[in-house]
């Protein structure tokens, strides 16, 4: 081959492994972007299924606000990642309609090449000249390598233009296919758009029914203050069993430490809580299905946004019926039971405490060891607004966890 057929067929490799390795990342980056937005889809319908399914005027309008709050935020990200599909594919574009410039360029140049070729053997008697070509080797071996040359060359030319032609007509089709994906993806955009300004006029209707509310304030405030204090007296109890614990695992293991606050661990319950730490972002959901409604840490009020809420844990709303279950194995080393209040479970994962409240029926005791998935207790379902939520908080040793960042997706 001559210098400039080599670096053509240079050029030619290199374009194509950059468009190969361009579309894979995009690919994986769309895949990705389409799982998020399916995910969020199904969240929103989850949302209207299980916290808008009741009436309004037999649920109670602060549940109403909260819910909205989260659908429209839910909504937010939604559009936000169907625009980052839409920008992907017009950056997917603009790349191949280049890609495709430059091959239709390649392609050019290996034909202007291929017929400068072809009219110099023309020029030259081709036959002629390939035959002394070959006569002039000095040995057969010589010969047999000259025409093994030329014939590899001629079909390496044509199919190397068969490749640019096939290459070209698919990265034609796939820009067709692109400009119809971002039109759908603009359609879906717009539809998100209308969706949220309708989701803002539900959310400026529900805040009208607060006007009564914000005109008796004292009483609000006195509610706000009774949900805190509850709040409250679940997470002492909570923490104060975790340190009985403690005191009692480890006075059996006869390391008595007068106000120790962390397990001193077996080698058995050592392996459990190195398989629990292993698990952080894939453990199971503490119920079946449902929609996490509450996250963890501080949050503000739904109608008055300087006042601030601080929770210790999550709250998962499910279906009516529903079952608490275990997010790993361990063993059961408490029962809450809340004055005036539901029942709770806390079970043990080495030196990790999972605890599951508000559930009406518990199917397992104090001492009970259980596995993965083991069905806990009923979870209680308010007959006010209809709704069944299970309160979930995780420690390491005293320590509060968020569970948003151990349980899958959540």
């Amino acid at each position: 081959m001559t210098f400039s057929t080599v670096h053509t067929v240079r050029l030619v490799l290199l374009t194509t492994f950059l468009v190969v390795s361009t579309g894979r990342a995009q690919t994986d980056e769309q895949k990705s972007l389409e799982i998020k937005r399916e995910r969020l889809q199904k969240e929103i319908k989850e949302i209207n299924r299980l916290l808008f399914a009741e009436k309004k005027e037999k649920g109670n309008v602060l549940d109403q606000i909260e819910a909205l709050d989260k659908k429209i935020n839910v909504r937010q990200q939604l559009i936000k990642v169907t625009n980052q599909q839409s920008n992907l594919l017009n950056r997917k574009i603009n790349a191949n309609i280049r890609n495709i410039s430059k091959l239709k360029n390649d392609l050019v140049a290996l034909k202007n090449e291929y017929a400068a070729i072809i009219r110099k053997s023309y020029q030259n008697k081709s036959q002629q000249s390939r035959l002394m070509f070959l006569l002039s080797s000095e040995n057969f071996f010589q010969a047999f390598k000259r025409l093994q040359y030329m014939k590899q060359y001629t079909d390496y030319r044509r199919e190397q233009g068969e490749q640019i032609l096939a290459k070209t007509e698919e990265l034609t089709r796939l820009n067709q296919d692109l400009i119809d994906q971002r039109k759908q993806k603009d359609r879906l955009i717009a539809e998100n758009k209308r969706a949220r300004a309708q989701m803002m006029k539900e959310m400026k209707s529900q805040k009208e029914l607060l006007g009564s509310i914000r005109k008796n304030e004292s009483k609000y405030a006195a509610a706000v203050q009774n949900k805190k204090k509850e709040a409250r007296k679940i997470d002492r109890q909570i923490e104060a069993l975790i340190r009985n614990a403690i005191a009692a695992s480890n006075k059996r293991a006869g390391k008595t430490v007068t106000g120790s606050s962390k397990f001193v661990l077996t080698p058995e319950a050592t392996i459990v809580a190195n398989n629990f730490s292993a698990n952080k972002g894939r453990l199971i959901w503490p119920v079946d299905k449902g929609i996490k409604s509450q996250g963890f840490g501080v949050y503000n009020d739904a109608v008055y946004p300087g006042i601030k809420h601080e929770s210790n844990g999550v709250i998962i709303t499910t279906d009516s019926g529903a079952r608490a279950r275990a997010i790993f194995k361990g063993e059961v080393i408490a029962i809450l039971s809340v004055p005036g209040g539901n029942k709770g479970v806390q079970i043990k994962h080495g030196n990790y405490i999972s605890t599951y409240y508000n559930l009406s029926n518990l199917y397992v005791k104090k001492g009970d060891m259980v596995d993965a998935k083991t069905e806990l207790g009923d979870i209680y379902t308010n007959r006010n607004n209809g709704q069944t939520r299970l309160k979930f908080y995780l420690y390491e040793d005293t320590e509060k966890l968020n569970p948003e960042e151990w349980v899958y997706q959540l």
